[in-house]
């Protein structure tokens, strides 16, 4: 929740997706409990877990009295705040089974509004059901889909449509309407002959030719005019015919169809099967974690790398995009968008979001030395990343970039101010002077910055040495930061020089009162559109 937070001002508006796969709360689960104002007593009673930093897992059995309503609770906060982050085009996929699903869609519908409901993805992830209800076994989960703004997004594409692929004009049950051909527009792959008007009707398609036509050297020397029930409309079909489209006809009664010879997108359909060989099943997964960590089983419940994948194409087809997991788990996410961008010479981004929960001191994952799910996640991205640039199969496109960064929340870099004053001694007023805390980093102090700036957390960070003294360049002129003791004139000089949008030193780290003071005419004389900031 506090990452979701941290990300508002950077990420504002900027994510094309958002893929989930959170507790599926069966009464086994765990649900994050965002309420801290519990006593330690009360904690004892009803947590099972608690992470490192202090966050807690509480087991959300279905005797609980609050079942339902403390897994949307936990959920409601993030959905919220995962809103604001997606583009106008961007669109929310979420995984789901039948325990929460209707009350998902509510909710969903809620945030995101009615009128952004996107579908609902069956997905068959068992190749054997599971027989745990009394009335019938289970194969199938759902993924609910989502926009940021309906209008504003493309279609979810499956892939593309394939070369001489023929789209029959006639679509039975659609309104009945007259298309006229211009001469010369359709292709007939029979003799030349005078067909007479007729009802050409059969079964449930309805076509009748209007007016005689003349076929010679395979195309209507005369104009074409056919009632019928069609699949586009007249102005679809002049479209069609301007573009240069082939329109072929091949036997009596007269079937028109149009055939595809350019590279046509299909739209997905909302069934997701190992049997249509479009995604895995679940029992796919097993395998798949197995093969990534040598043989051993680290992680339970995975999602298959090719069904995230299949679904991050059907909303990323151009290849660009940041793509948000903030249920990261083993970060099948991130594995899945460095392979689709090494398939197609994309160049989408992720982000995982994931607690360092603890892992079972039984389990093979604690055994193997990952203590909690986090290190699994990201030691998956670094073994995913090598496998991929190690394969023969990559687009000549494709940058070849997997690397990442790992940044850990964390509590302020700056010292508590908050004192009463009966508490204060002179030692506590002399200690305010240094205001950051003893333990943090200069890099520390940089994404702190950034991220009250706004900047995205992947800009590329160079580091210099100017005047014996250690300058961070962000993006060449986004942000330029000099945490070093002794800040003079001249080194405020040479980095205005550079004219940054943003220039950055310690407060009390400039030489003197009267530099700090001075520094500020000389950006406005140097750089007059930098902005100065002091912490």
């Amino acid at each position: 929740l506090e990452a979701l937070k941290l990300l508002q001002e950077s990420y504002l508006g900027k994510v094309k997706m958002i893929y989930i796969d959170p507790p599926y709360n069966t009464g086994n689960d765990f649900v994050y409990n965002d309420d801290f104002a519990e006593d330690t007593d009360e904690y004892l009673v009803q947590s099972l877990q608690k992470d490192e930093e202090g966050n807690r897992l509480v087991a959300n059995p279905e005797s609980r009295g609050r079942y339902h309503s403390d897994w949307l609770s936990m959920m409601h906060s993030r959905l919220r705040l995962a809103r604001n982050l997606l583009r106008d085009d961007g669109v929310i996929f979420i995984s789901i089974d039948d325990h929460e699903q209707a009350n998902l869609l509510r909710l969903c519908e809620e945030i995101f509004g009615e009128n952004n409901y996107s579908g609902t993805f069956v997905w068959e992830r068992k190749k054997k059901p599971s027989f745990l209800k009394k009335t019938m076994g289970t194969v199938t989960e759902y993924v609910h889909t989502f926009a940021k703004q309906y209008e504003s997004v493309d279609s979810f594409i499956s892939g593309y449509a394939e070369d001489g692929k023929m789209y029959p004009f006639n679509n039975a049950g659609n309104n009945y309407s007259r298309l006229v051909f211009p001469e010369r527009t359709v292709r007939f792959n029979m003799k030349d002959q005078l067909v007479r008007s007729q009802d050409m009707s059969a079964g449930n398609i309805k076509t009748k030719l209007i007016s005689d036509v003349l076929i010679k050297d395979g195309l209507n020397e005369t104009e074409l005019v056919l009632d019928g029930e069609w699949r586009y409309s007249q102005d679809r079909v002049n479209e069609l015919i301007e573009s240069g489209n082939e329109i072929r006809i091949s036997q009596i009664p007269f079937r028109p169809n149009l055939i595809n010879r350019e590279l046509r997108t299909k739209k997905t359909a909302n069934f997701l099967s190992y049997r249509l060989g479009n995604v895995s099943a679940n029992e796919d997964a097993t395998s798949e974690i197995r093969e990534i960590f040598g043989g051993n089983s680290i992680m339970e419940y995975t999602k298959p790398r090719d069904f995230i994948q299949y679904l991050i194409n059907t909303s990323t087809f151009t290849g660009e995009g940041i793509i948000l997991d903030f249920f990261a788990g083993s970060s099948t996410t991130a594995h899945a968008v460095m392979q689709l961008n090494a398939e197609d010479g994309g160049n989408r981004k992720f982000i995982m979001v994931q607690l360092p929960e603890e892992t079972d001191e039984k389990s093979e994952a604690y055994k193997a030395g990952y203590k909690n799910i986090a290190e699994i996640s990201k030691e998956r991205i670094r073994r995913a990343g090598k496998q991929i640039l190690e394969s023969d199969d990559i687009h000549e496109d494709w940058n070849r970039d997997i690397g990442f960064r790992v940044l850990k929340i964390d509590s302020s870099n700056m010292k508590e101010t908050f004192y009463k004053p009966e508490e204060l001694t002179q030692g506590d007023l002399l200690a305010q002077i240094e205001n950051v805390k003893e333990d943090r980093t200069a890099e520390d102090l940089l994404f702190q910055i950034m991220l009250d700036w706004g900047l995205p957390l992947d800009l590329p960070i160079e580091v210099e040495t100017i005047q014996n003294k250690t300058v961070y360049i962000v993006a060449e002129d986004a942000l330029i930061a000099c945490f070093d003791e002794g800040i003079d004139e001249a080194i405020v000089k040479t980095l205005a020089d550079r004219k940054p949008l943003r220039l950055l030193f310690r407060d009390n780290y400039y030489a003197s009162n009267a530099v700090k003071i001075n520094a500020e005419q000389l950006i406005k004389q140097l750089s007059p559109n930098t902005e100065l900031k002091s912490i």
